[in-house]
């Protein structure tokens, strides 16, 4: 049986959606970012148990099919940019309907109705949070970051940035303090 969570963004996640299903006597067959397979069917009071035990860590055990849909999007472009080791040289709409098997069209729909802003935002924004950590980090330059990120220029990657945070990369990186956001609050 699979089970949608909300807001597993990262390996830590997964390791305590893990240990808690387990605890719960539970054999997850497998666990990856937003979804877990069980061994076993569970029974309503079931998925109680485990919604109660997994809101105690931020997730949230998802039924609705639009919700699911909308997380699935978000995982995927989260992987896509924060766990990929390749450069960026994709097209999200033919990732996504891809990965997904939907047309991009009603996976846009979707996720602007679930979420209130475009994929395009999102995925935009999940870039910028990679920039940062990569900024933070000082290992490449600006023009590195640029092109793992899969921008046509340093300066097309300046402007999203100073667009999303209100400044500029060379600004943020000279600053003291870090305003990175975790990946589910972005």
């Amino acid at each position: 049986m699979k089970l949608h969570i909300k807001n597993m963004v990262c390996n830590r996640c997964k390791m305590v959606v893990k240990a808690e299903l387990e605890k719960l006597g539970f054999k997850p067959l497998l666990v990856e970012l937003g979804e877990v397979s069980l061994a076993e069917n569970i029974t309503g009071e079931d998925k109680i148990r485990i919604a109660e035990r997994l809101n105690h860590f931020g997730f949230e055990l998802l039924e609705d099919k639009k919700t699911q849909i909308s997380e699935q999007i978000k995982t995927a472009i989260i992987n896509l940019v924060h766990y990929t080791k390749e450069p960026l040289k994709i097209n999200l709409s033919a990732y996504l309907s891809e990965l997904l098997k939907l047309e991009y069209t009603g996976l846009s729909s979707i996720f602007s109705e679930v979420e209130n802003q475009t994929i395009e935002k999102y995925f935009i924004a999940q870039k910028i949070e990679k920039a940062k950590e990569m900024l933070t980090y000082a290992e490449l330059t600006l023009s590195e970051i640029a092109y793992q990120l899969n921008y046509s220029s340093v300066a097309h990657l300046s402007a999203q940035f100073k667009k999303v945070t209100g400044i500029t990369p060379s600004a943020y990186k000279a600053a003291s303090t870090d305003s990175r956001k975790t990946l589910d609050e972005v």
